[in-house]
Protein backbone atom coordinates (compact mmCIF):
# COMPACT_ATOMS: atom_id res chain seq x y z
CA UNK A 1 0.00 0.00 0.00
CA UNK A 2 2.97 2.24 0.64
CA UNK A 3 4.52 1.44 -2.23
CA UNK A 4 1.05 2.88 -4.36
CA UNK A 5 0.96 6.31 -2.08
CA UNK A 6 4.85 6.85 -2.71
CA UNK A 7 3.90 5.90 -6.77
CA UNK A 8 1.04 9.01 -6.60
CA UNK A 9 2.81 11.43 -4.32
CA UNK A 10 5.41 10.98 -6.97
CA UNK A 11 3.28 11.21 -10.46
CA UNK A 12 1.79 13.98 -8.32
CA UNK A 13 4.73 15.92 -7.80
CA UNK A 14 6.03 15.51 -11.49
CA UNK A 15 2.79 17.03 -12.63
CA UNK A 16 3.22 20.13 -10.70
CA UNK A 17 5.92 21.16 -13.12
CA UNK A 18 3.23 21.70 -15.68
CA UNK A 19 2.29 24.78 -17.16
CA UNK A 20 -1.45 23.79 -16.65
CA UNK A 21 -1.70 22.65 -13.41
CA UNK A 22 -1.81 25.19 -10.88
CA UNK A 23 -3.96 26.98 -13.57
CA UNK A 24 -6.30 24.24 -13.71
CA UNK A 25 -6.55 23.59 -10.05
CA UNK A 26 -7.16 27.43 -9.11
CA UNK A 27 -9.56 27.43 -12.14
CA UNK A 28 -12.00 24.63 -10.20
CA UNK A 29 -11.38 26.40 -7.08
CA UNK A 30 -12.68 29.60 -8.65
CA UNK A 31 -15.52 27.48 -9.97
CA UNK A 32 -16.25 26.02 -6.57
CA UNK A 33 -16.48 29.27 -4.82
CA UNK A 34 -18.71 30.98 -7.17
CA UNK A 35 -21.43 28.14 -6.44
CA UNK A 36 -20.31 28.67 -2.93
CA UNK A 37 -21.38 31.99 -2.70
CA UNK A 38 -24.48 31.81 -4.78
CA UNK A 39 -25.56 29.23 -2.21
CA UNK A 40 -24.86 31.35 0.61
CA UNK A 41 -26.94 34.20 -1.33
CA UNK A 42 -30.16 31.75 -1.63
CA UNK A 43 -29.78 31.58 2.35
CA UNK A 44 -29.64 35.34 2.47
CA UNK A 45 -25.93 36.67 3.10
CA UNK A 46 -26.21 40.29 1.24
CA UNK A 47 -30.15 40.70 2.77
CA UNK A 48 -28.23 40.91 6.45
CA UNK A 49 -25.04 42.48 5.29
CA UNK A 50 -27.34 44.98 4.08
CA UNK A 51 -29.07 45.79 7.18
CA UNK A 52 -26.36 45.07 9.51
CA UNK A 53 -23.21 46.32 7.38
CA UNK A 54 -24.34 48.27 4.15
CA UNK A 55 -20.69 49.15 3.55
CA UNK A 56 -19.68 45.82 2.84
CA UNK A 57 -22.81 45.01 -0.24
CA UNK A 58 -23.08 47.05 -3.75
CA UNK A 59 -26.86 47.37 -3.94
CA UNK A 60 -27.40 48.73 -7.17
CA UNK A 61 -28.06 45.57 -9.54
CA UNK A 62 -26.55 48.30 -13.25
CA UNK A 63 -23.66 49.16 -10.74
CA UNK A 64 -23.18 45.28 -10.60
CA UNK A 65 -23.85 44.14 -13.90
CA UNK A 66 -21.47 47.48 -15.15
CA UNK A 67 -18.62 46.10 -12.80
CA UNK A 68 -18.73 42.90 -13.50
CA UNK A 69 -18.68 42.73 -17.25
CA UNK A 70 -15.23 45.21 -17.16
CA UNK A 71 -14.10 43.02 -14.93
CA UNK A 72 -14.24 40.18 -17.17
CA UNK A 73 -12.87 42.02 -20.52
CA UNK A 74 -10.31 43.26 -18.88
CA UNK A 75 -9.47 39.84 -17.26
CA UNK A 76 -9.35 38.31 -20.72
CA UNK A 77 -6.78 41.25 -21.77
CA UNK A 78 -4.90 40.69 -19.19
CA UNK A 79 -4.56 36.96 -19.56
CA UNK A 80 -3.84 37.44 -23.27
CA UNK A 81 -1.25 39.92 -22.89
CA UNK A 82 0.40 37.66 -19.60
CA UNK A 83 0.36 34.11 -21.73
CA UNK A 84 2.13 36.20 -24.74
CA UNK A 85 4.42 37.34 -22.24
CA UNK A 86 5.28 33.56 -21.40
CA UNK A 87 5.54 32.80 -24.46
CA UNK A 88 8.38 35.40 -25.73
CA UNK A 89 9.36 34.43 -22.44
CA UNK A 90 10.65 31.46 -23.78
CA UNK A 91 10.98 31.81 -27.08
CA UNK A 92 13.56 34.12 -26.64
CA UNK A 93 15.26 31.85 -23.86
CA UNK A 94 15.17 28.88 -26.62
CA UNK A 95 16.93 30.97 -29.14
CA UNK A 96 19.98 33.22 -27.30
CA UNK A 97 20.67 30.48 -24.21
CA UNK A 98 19.09 27.06 -24.63
CA UNK A 99 16.59 25.13 -25.53
CA UNK A 100 17.08 22.70 -22.53
CA UNK A 101 16.42 25.57 -19.79
CA UNK A 102 12.61 25.54 -20.85
CA UNK A 103 11.48 22.99 -18.52
CA UNK A 104 12.51 24.92 -15.68
CA UNK A 105 11.35 27.98 -17.02
CA UNK A 106 7.73 26.72 -17.54
CA UNK A 107 7.87 24.60 -13.86
CA UNK A 108 8.18 28.24 -12.72
CA UNK A 109 5.50 28.03 -9.69
CA UNK A 110 5.03 31.90 -9.54
CA UNK A 111 3.79 32.38 -12.81
CA UNK A 112 1.60 29.12 -12.49
CA UNK A 113 -0.24 30.47 -9.73
CA UNK A 114 -0.38 33.93 -11.20
CA UNK A 115 -1.96 32.68 -14.42
CA UNK A 116 -4.37 30.46 -12.08
CA UNK A 117 -5.37 33.83 -10.09
CA UNK A 118 -6.83 35.09 -13.53
CA UNK A 119 -9.15 31.96 -14.04
CA UNK A 120 -10.53 31.75 -10.59
CA UNK A 121 -11.37 35.55 -11.02
CA UNK A 122 -12.78 35.41 -14.27
CA UNK A 123 -14.81 32.27 -13.85
CA UNK A 124 -15.92 33.52 -10.59
CA UNK A 125 -17.13 37.01 -12.31
CA UNK A 126 -18.97 35.00 -15.21
CA UNK A 127 -20.70 33.17 -12.70
CA UNK A 128 -21.99 36.15 -10.01
CA UNK A 129 -22.97 37.95 -13.37
CA UNK A 130 -25.01 34.85 -14.17
CA UNK A 131 -26.36 34.88 -11.04
CA UNK A 132 -28.03 38.40 -10.97
CA UNK A 133 -31.60 38.17 -11.59
CA UNK A 134 -32.71 40.91 -14.40
CA UNK A 135 -35.84 41.99 -12.44
CA UNK A 136 -34.54 41.53 -9.11
CA UNK A 137 -34.70 44.16 -6.35
CA UNK A 138 -31.85 45.11 -3.66
CA UNK A 139 -32.33 41.78 -1.32
CA UNK A 140 -32.37 39.69 -4.30
CA UNK A 141 -28.87 41.24 -5.83
CA UNK A 142 -25.75 39.41 -4.58
CA UNK A 143 -24.19 42.31 -3.65
CA UNK A 144 -21.44 40.82 -0.93
CA UNK A 145 -20.55 38.31 -4.00
CA UNK A 146 -19.69 41.57 -6.26
CA UNK A 147 -17.99 42.86 -3.42
CA UNK A 148 -15.84 39.90 -3.37
CA UNK A 149 -15.16 40.02 -6.96
CA UNK A 150 -14.11 43.89 -6.61
CA UNK A 151 -11.25 42.27 -4.13
CA UNK A 152 -10.11 39.34 -6.47
CA UNK A 153 -10.18 41.82 -9.24
CA UNK A 154 -7.87 44.37 -7.08
CA UNK A 155 -5.66 41.30 -6.12
CA UNK A 156 -4.89 40.06 -9.98
CA UNK A 157 -4.02 43.81 -10.91
CA UNK A 158 -1.47 43.14 -8.27
CA UNK A 159 -0.37 39.65 -9.37
CA UNK A 160 -0.18 41.04 -12.99
CA UNK A 161 2.33 44.28 -11.95
CA UNK A 162 4.22 41.57 -10.28
CA UNK A 163 4.37 39.14 -13.48
CA UNK A 164 5.54 41.87 -15.20
CA UNK A 165 8.37 42.40 -12.87
CA UNK A 166 8.70 38.71 -12.71
CA UNK A 167 9.08 38.29 -16.32
CA UNK A 168 11.72 41.02 -16.88
CA UNK A 169 13.33 39.24 -14.25
CA UNK A 170 13.28 35.30 -15.39
CA UNK A 171 14.44 36.19 -18.88
CA UNK A 172 17.94 37.76 -17.76
CA UNK A 173 20.60 35.26 -18.32
CA UNK A 174 22.52 35.53 -14.67
CA UNK A 175 18.99 34.62 -13.10
CA UNK A 176 18.20 31.28 -15.22
CA UNK A 177 22.11 30.70 -14.59
CA UNK A 178 21.66 31.43 -10.59
CA UNK A 179 18.48 28.96 -10.31
CA UNK A 180 19.98 26.31 -12.18
CA UNK A 181 22.80 26.19 -9.67
CA UNK A 182 20.98 26.44 -6.66
CA UNK A 183 18.76 23.59 -7.99
CA UNK A 184 21.39 21.56 -8.60
CA UNK A 185 23.61 22.66 -5.42
CA UNK A 186 20.32 21.74 -2.98
CA UNK A 187 20.27 18.49 -5.30
CA UNK A 188 23.82 17.46 -4.82
CA UNK A 189 23.96 18.32 -1.55
CA UNK A 190 21.06 15.91 -0.73
CA UNK A 191 22.47 13.28 -2.44
CA UNK A 192 26.20 13.66 -0.65
CA UNK A 193 23.95 13.46 3.14
CA UNK A 194 22.61 10.18 2.21
CA UNK A 195 25.54 8.55 0.81
CA UNK A 196 26.83 6.11 2.32
CA UNK A 197 29.84 4.19 1.45
CA UNK A 198 29.50 0.36 1.44
CA UNK A 199 30.80 -2.30 -0.64
CA UNK A 200 27.75 -3.93 -3.19
CA UNK A 201 28.35 -7.74 -4.41
CA UNK A 202 29.33 -8.17 -7.72
CA UNK A 203 26.44 -8.49 -10.22
CA UNK A 204 28.44 -9.75 -13.29
CA UNK A 205 26.35 -12.93 -13.17
CA UNK A 206 23.21 -11.30 -12.03
CA UNK A 207 19.55 -11.85 -13.59
CA UNK A 208 19.10 -9.05 -15.99
CA UNK A 209 16.02 -7.18 -16.06
CA UNK A 210 14.46 -5.82 -19.54
CA UNK A 211 13.15 -2.23 -20.01
CA UNK A 212 9.18 -2.67 -21.56
CA UNK A 213 9.32 0.40 -22.98
CA UNK A 214 11.32 3.47 -24.77
CA UNK A 215 12.20 6.62 -23.37
CA UNK A 216 14.60 9.35 -21.19
CA UNK A 217 14.74 7.68 -17.96
CA UNK A 218 14.65 10.72 -16.00
CA UNK A 219 13.69 9.57 -12.43
CA UNK A 220 13.45 6.46 -10.04
CA UNK A 221 11.01 5.78 -7.18
CA UNK A 222 14.18 4.89 -5.04
CA UNK A 223 11.21 4.71 -1.67
CA UNK A 224 9.33 1.70 -3.46
CA UNK A 225 12.36 0.01 -4.93
CA UNK A 226 13.76 -0.15 -1.03
CA UNK A 227 9.97 -1.55 0.12
CA UNK A 228 10.14 -3.98 -2.89
CA UNK A 229 13.96 -5.37 -2.05
CA UNK A 230 12.90 -5.60 1.58
CA UNK A 231 9.67 -7.65 0.61
CA UNK A 232 11.00 -9.97 -1.63
CA UNK A 233 14.43 -10.06 0.23
CA UNK A 234 16.55 -9.30 -3.03
CA UNK A 235 18.75 -6.55 -3.99
CA UNK A 236 19.41 -4.39 -7.38
CA UNK A 237 21.15 -2.87 -9.44
CA UNK A 238 20.39 0.28 -11.57
CA UNK A 239 21.97 -0.13 -14.97
CA UNK A 240 21.26 3.23 -17.33
CA UNK A 241 21.99 6.53 -16.29
CA UNK A 242 19.46 9.10 -15.57
CA UNK A 243 18.75 11.27 -19.03
CA UNK A 244 20.08 8.46 -20.76
CA UNK A 245 17.62 7.22 -23.82
CA UNK A 246 16.25 3.73 -22.87
CA UNK A 247 15.33 1.54 -25.61
CA UNK A 248 12.44 -1.46 -25.15
CA UNK A 249 14.10 -4.54 -24.73
CA UNK A 250 17.80 -3.18 -23.58
CA UNK A 251 18.63 -3.98 -19.52
CA UNK A 252 16.96 -2.01 -17.53
CA UNK A 253 18.33 -3.62 -14.12
CA UNK A 254 19.88 -6.68 -12.45
CA UNK A 255 18.49 -8.83 -9.55
CA UNK A 256 20.78 -11.09 -7.43
CA UNK A 257 17.21 -13.97 -7.69
CA UNK A 258 15.53 -14.69 -10.45
CA UNK A 259 11.89 -12.63 -9.95
CA UNK A 260 8.40 -13.77 -12.13
CA UNK A 261 6.52 -11.26 -13.66
CA UNK A 262 4.50 -9.91 -11.14
CA UNK A 263 7.85 -8.58 -9.30
CA UNK A 264 9.80 -7.27 -12.53
CA UNK A 265 6.25 -5.19 -13.38
CA UNK A 266 6.49 -3.68 -10.25
CA UNK A 267 10.60 -3.07 -10.95
CA UNK A 268 9.63 -1.39 -13.99
CA UNK A 269 6.83 0.81 -12.75
CA UNK A 270 9.11 2.34 -10.83
CA UNK A 271 11.19 4.20 -13.40
CA UNK A 272 10.01 7.34 -14.47
CA UNK A 273 10.53 8.12 -18.32
CA UNK A 274 10.19 11.69 -19.80
CA UNK A 275 10.97 13.82 -22.27
CA UNK A 276 10.91 16.89 -19.44
CA UNK A 277 14.54 17.56 -18.17
CA UNK A 278 14.12 18.83 -14.70
CA UNK A 279 16.89 19.47 -12.11
CA UNK A 280 15.31 18.72 -9.23
CA UNK A 281 15.11 15.37 -10.39
CA UNK A 282 18.85 15.30 -11.80
CA UNK A 283 21.53 17.15 -11.32
CA UNK A 284 23.45 16.79 -14.32
CA UNK A 285 20.95 18.52 -16.16
CA UNK A 286 22.42 21.58 -14.31
CA UNK A 287 26.07 20.92 -16.16
CA UNK A 288 24.73 20.21 -19.65
CA UNK A 289 22.41 23.43 -19.36
CA UNK A 290 25.10 25.77 -17.64
CA UNK A 291 27.62 23.97 -20.28
CA UNK A 292 25.37 25.08 -23.35
CA UNK A 293 24.55 28.28 -22.19
CA UNK A 294 28.15 29.44 -22.18
CA UNK A 295 28.58 27.58 -25.56
CA UNK A 296 26.07 29.53 -26.85
CA UNK A 297 27.57 32.77 -25.35
CA UNK A 298 30.57 32.02 -27.60
CA UNK A 299 28.76 31.78 -30.80
CA UNK A 300 29.90 34.37 -33.58
CA UNK A 301 25.97 35.71 -33.87
CA UNK A 302 25.87 36.25 -29.84
CA UNK A 303 29.73 36.67 -29.11
CA UNK A 304 29.16 37.25 -25.36
CA UNK A 305 32.38 36.18 -23.38
CA UNK A 306 30.89 37.63 -20.02
CA UNK A 307 28.24 35.42 -20.45
CA UNK A 308 30.97 32.11 -21.02
CA UNK A 309 32.77 33.62 -17.60
CA UNK A 310 29.79 33.56 -15.39
CA UNK A 311 28.86 30.26 -16.56
CA UNK A 312 32.20 28.81 -15.71
CA UNK A 313 32.46 30.33 -12.38
CA UNK A 314 28.72 28.33 -11.70
CA UNK A 315 30.27 25.30 -13.44
CA UNK A 316 33.44 25.68 -11.01
CA UNK A 317 31.69 25.33 -8.03
CA UNK A 318 29.50 22.94 -9.13
CA UNK A 319 32.16 20.48 -9.99
CA UNK A 320 34.13 21.47 -6.51
CA UNK A 321 30.43 19.76 -4.94
CA UNK A 322 30.55 16.64 -6.75
CA UNK A 323 34.03 16.13 -5.68
CA UNK A 324 32.58 14.68 -2.61
CA UNK A 325 30.09 12.55 -4.56
CA UNK A 326 31.34 9.35 -5.07
CA UNK A 327 30.46 7.65 -8.51
CA UNK A 328 27.82 5.05 -7.36
CA UNK A 329 24.73 5.95 -5.04
CA UNK A 330 24.45 2.86 -2.46
CA UNK A 331 21.06 2.48 -1.23
CA UNK A 332 20.66 0.64 2.84
CA UNK A 333 17.83 -0.69 4.05
CA UNK A 334 16.62 -0.53 7.45
CA UNK A 335 19.30 -3.23 8.68
CA UNK A 336 22.29 -1.11 6.89
CA UNK A 337 22.41 -3.67 4.23
CA UNK A 338 22.94 -2.62 0.65
CA UNK A 339 20.51 -3.18 -1.09
CA UNK A 340 19.83 -1.00 -4.45
CA UNK A 341 23.05 0.41 -6.34
CA UNK A 342 22.08 3.06 -8.85
CA UNK A 343 24.93 3.91 -11.27
CA UNK A 344 25.35 7.71 -12.51
CA UNK A 345 27.60 9.25 -14.70
CA UNK A 346 31.60 9.38 -13.46
CA UNK A 347 32.93 12.69 -12.58
CA UNK A 348 35.78 11.55 -15.17
CA UNK A 349 32.89 11.60 -18.08
CA UNK A 350 30.87 14.25 -16.80
CA UNK A 351 34.13 16.59 -16.84
CA UNK A 352 35.08 15.35 -19.96
CA UNK A 353 31.64 16.45 -21.98
CA UNK A 354 32.03 19.38 -20.38
CA UNK A 355 35.47 20.53 -21.28
CA UNK A 356 35.41 18.80 -24.89
CA UNK A 357 32.06 21.51 -25.24
CA UNK A 358 34.06 24.30 -24.21
CA UNK A 359 37.83 23.46 -25.28
CA UNK A 360 36.14 23.28 -28.72
CA UNK A 361 34.36 25.89 -28.96
CA UNK A 362 36.05 28.36 -26.93
CA UNK A 363 40.16 27.45 -26.99
CA UNK A 364 40.38 30.67 -29.47
CA UNK A 365 39.78 32.81 -26.68
CA UNK A 366 42.60 33.22 -24.43
CA UNK A 367 40.53 34.86 -21.81
CA UNK A 368 38.13 32.31 -21.42
CA UNK A 369 40.71 29.92 -21.92
CA UNK A 370 42.20 31.61 -18.84
CA UNK A 371 39.37 30.68 -16.94
CA UNK A 372 39.63 27.60 -17.53
CA UNK A 373 42.72 26.79 -16.40
CA UNK A 374 41.93 28.45 -12.92
CA UNK A 375 39.20 26.14 -12.98
CA UNK A 376 40.83 23.47 -13.00
CA UNK A 377 43.53 24.49 -10.85
CA UNK A 378 41.06 25.35 -8.24
CA UNK A 379 39.87 22.02 -8.63
CA UNK A 380 42.98 20.32 -8.78
CA UNK A 381 43.65 21.73 -5.01
CA UNK A 382 40.31 20.81 -3.44
CA UNK A 383 40.09 19.01 -0.06
CA UNK A 384 37.63 16.63 0.84
CA UNK A 385 37.50 14.59 -2.87
CA UNK A 386 36.17 11.33 -2.57
CA UNK A 387 38.60 9.89 -4.85
CA UNK A 388 41.70 10.28 -6.10
CA UNK A 389 40.58 9.43 -9.93
CA UNK A 390 38.99 12.79 -9.34
CA UNK A 391 42.18 14.85 -9.73
CA UNK A 392 43.82 12.28 -12.28
CA UNK A 393 41.02 13.63 -14.22
CA UNK A 394 41.52 16.94 -13.94
CA UNK A 395 45.14 16.88 -14.49
CA UNK A 396 44.39 15.02 -18.11
CA UNK A 397 41.82 17.85 -18.66
CA UNK A 398 44.57 20.32 -17.92
CA UNK A 399 47.29 18.55 -20.45
CA UNK A 400 43.95 18.57 -23.42
CA UNK A 401 43.64 22.12 -22.64
CA UNK A 402 46.80 23.30 -22.51
CA UNK A 403 46.89 21.05 -26.47
CA UNK A 404 43.94 22.56 -27.73
CA UNK A 405 45.02 26.28 -26.56
CA UNK A 406 49.01 25.97 -28.11
CA UNK A 407 46.81 25.01 -31.44
CA UNK A 408 44.17 27.71 -31.92
CA UNK A 409 46.29 30.37 -29.94
CA UNK A 410 49.18 32.17 -32.10
CA UNK A 411 50.13 35.14 -30.01
CA UNK A 412 53.39 34.18 -28.11
CA UNK A 413 52.20 36.36 -25.30
CA UNK A 414 48.93 34.46 -25.01
CA UNK A 415 51.05 30.78 -25.15
CA UNK A 416 53.16 32.03 -22.76
CA UNK A 417 50.71 33.27 -20.03
CA UNK A 418 48.48 29.94 -19.99
CA UNK A 419 51.66 27.96 -19.85
CA UNK A 420 52.82 29.19 -17.02
CA UNK A 421 49.25 29.45 -14.94
CA UNK A 422 48.78 25.20 -16.35
CA UNK A 423 52.81 24.15 -14.22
Amino acid sequence: MKRYISSTLSYIFKLESKIAFYPSVLSLVGLLFAFVMFYLESKGISKYLLENAPVLVVNDTETARSLLTTFIAGLISIMVFSFSMVMILLNQASSNFSPRILPGLISNRRHQIILGVYNFTLLYCIFTLVSIEPDGNKYQLPGFSVLLAIFAMTCCLAAFIYFIHSISQEIQVNNIMDRIFETAKCRLKILIESQVKADFEDSSNWTIIYSTKSGYFQDLNINALKEISESKNLKLEIIPIKGRYVLKGLPLAKSNVTLNDDVIDEVCSTFRFSRSELVEDNYLLAFKQITEIAVKAMSPGINDPGTAINAIDYLTELFAIRLQKYDSNIVCNSDDVPVLKINSVDFKDLLFQVMAALRTYCKHDVIIVQKLVLMLNFLKTRKGVKLQSYITAVEQELNNLREDATGSLKNDADLTLIKHMIH
